[in-house]
């Protein structure tokens, strides 16, 4: 078997793939896109960092390809679609990293807390004015940590050591399931308000996007600073510079931005209250050499058929059977995902319940997929087919599963409960065409197609509700692509749900507009 190796690859990983007598390694760094699709279908597998681009061209290509191992935790450069679609299986690694990051975090803190690369740099020029570096003590301090996921819990053990006091804001966790951590789970409002010192570690999503903005940043105690070494685009760039610029904000360290790497005239570049590094989570010696001997061993195991760990795209399956079952599986993901997306609060209990067709196989890769789709919008590339009960089992998620002899509309279907907090949210699925569909969200009847962007509106059903919204995507530019209703109840207690598949995202200042309207309840957006 032959294996391409197309981006430098930490030492312990080479060695360990030419360790493999029945495989041949070939090292080629560098190549250019139509170099690398001339030459792909000759390799089982191709092992990435982040330089090389798996497109679904390439991906064509490669006839013989088996396995794609990504050195790392994101796969934004491997066409996951197109891999899927050909059996192939795409692997990460996404735990190599935990403690680099965390140890970047928190010398990101301390390095804003005291000025230290503007004391570095001043003495480099040959002064010595020590007063106009006066920092900040972290003893004693707050410290507000935004996700507690493996980061975040390493993060709030350095900061325990530091004696700080330690926020956290993660609507998705259970507390029971951290209550070894002295820590204290608290709103945003309250983060903010209390935090001396604010850091992220989150992915970017829907919810994640600016959580740090204009608006926000009003709610921040004077004098607050920031760490991000998350991802770019969680703290609005812009509104950070006017915040600084006023005092609001006494400085910020960065490891991301939204464009990398940002422009040489980046506003943020030009404070002297704001320090960053060129996206250096991951890159530290032990860190390389964690996520190419993972990813090594991996792909050595997948290709011999004995293992299969870290699959972002799909579980551990035959082929006839992972044929047979592979709608389900996409059903399955969609309906965690939607779950997430639309509904709020810590993750307590999961039940799920498999009727007809889906029983006819073994139902467990089917009940992985949901939890990832679920943890997906948390977690982002974290987690994986392998990984996924894990995580929930992390954080303190029960889960249930069986076959269900409910008498129901559907013969076939995946019906999820999850019990958040003292709410239970529902969410039922099926396929028609082999195509899959969302059929019921708590009580409402609905037909959805789930993918690309959909807007959800609830609201009391009264006439010229549709109207209204189709309106005002109308005005903004937004197609409506597909729309579904449902409704419960009868007269003044009455209540209508709809759902509408639009041909791009729909913004928050229209979603904004649409929830002014009296009779809505609630409008989400969700990205499938």
């Amino acid at each position: 078997m032959k294996i391409l190796v197309s981006d430098a690859l930490g030492q312990g990983g080479m060695d360990i793939l030419r360790k493999e007598k029945n495989i041949q390694v070939d090292e080629k760094v560098g190549l250019k896109p139509e170099e690398l699709k001339k030459i792909i279908g000759e390799y089982d597998a191709i092992l990435v960092r982040s330089a090389t681009k798996v497109t679904a061209e390439i991906i064509e290509a490669g006839k013989k390809l088996r396995v794609i191992g990504r050195a790392g935790v994101g796969v934004d450069n491997v066409d996951l679609e197109a891999a899927t679609k050909r059996g192939i299986i795409v692997m990460n690694t996404p735990e190599g990293n935990t403690i680099s990051t965390a140890e970047l975090s928190f010398s990101m803190l301390m390095a804003v807390a005291r000025n230290l690369p503007q004391a570095d740099a001043h003495v480099k020029k040959g002064e010595w004015k020590r007063s106009k570096f006066q920092g900040a003590e972290l003893n004693g301090k707050t410290l507000g940590i935004v996700g507690f996921g493996r980061i975040g819990r390493e993060v709030a053990k350095r900061a325990n050591a530091f004696n700080m006091k330690v926020m956290v804001f993660d609507p998705f966790i259970s507390k029971e399931a951290v209550k070894e951590y002295p820590v204290e789970f608290v709103d945003v409002p309250t983060l903010l308000k209390n935090s001396d010192f604010l850091t992220f570690h989150t992915p970017l999503t829907a919810e994640t996007k600016n959580l740090l903005n204009k608006e926000t940043f009003k709610l921040c105690k004077k004098g607050m600073r920031i760490v991000n070494c998350a991802r770019g685009g969680i703290v609005d760039e812009s509104a950070l510079v006017e915040a600084v610029q006023t005092g609001q904000i006494a400085g910020a360290a960065f490891d991301v931005f939204v464009n990398e790497p940002p422009p040489a005239d980046h506003p943020l570049l030009k404070l002297p209250q704001f320090i960053c590094t060129p996206h250096l989570g991951a890159v530290t010696q032990e860190a390389q050499e964690n996520v190419a001997v993972d990813v090594a061993k991996q792909v050595i195991d997948a290709l011999n058929d004995r293992a299969i760990r870290n699959a972002v795209n799909m579980p551990n399956l035959d082929p006839d059977t992972l044929k047979g079952l592979k709608p389900w599986l996409v059903l399955a993901e969609k309906i965690g995902m939607l779950y997430t997306q639309l509904f709020e609060g810590s993750i307590k209990k999961v039940e799920i319940r498999y009727g007809g067709d889906p029983t006819r196989f073994k139902t467990a890769p089917l009940t992985i997929a949901i939890l990832k789709g679920l943890l997906m919008p948390i977690c982002g590339d974290t987690v994986n087919f392998v990984n996924a009960p894990a995580i929930a089992k992390e954080r303190g998620i029960n889960v249930t599963d069986g076959t269900s002899t409910e008498a129901t509309d559907f013969s076939s279907f995946i019906d999820v409960e999850v019990v958040q907090g003292k709410e239970t949210h529902r969410v039922m699925g099926t396929l028609f065409n082999q195509q899959p569909r969302i059929v019921r969200i708590n009580d409402f009847l609905i037909d959805v197609e789930p993918v690309g962007w959909v807007l959800f509106v609830k609201n009391e059903d009264l006439p010229g509700v549709v109207g209204t919204v189709g309106t005002i995507l109308g005005k903004n530019g937004i197609n409506i692509a597909e729309m579904s209703l449902g409704r419960v109840g009868k007269g003044k207690k009455a209540y209508a749900m709809t759902a509408i598949n639009t041909d791009s995202e729909v913004p928050a200042k229209v979603v904004a507009q649409i929830k002014k309207g009296k009779p809505v309840l609630d409008v989400k957006v969700v990205k499938l």
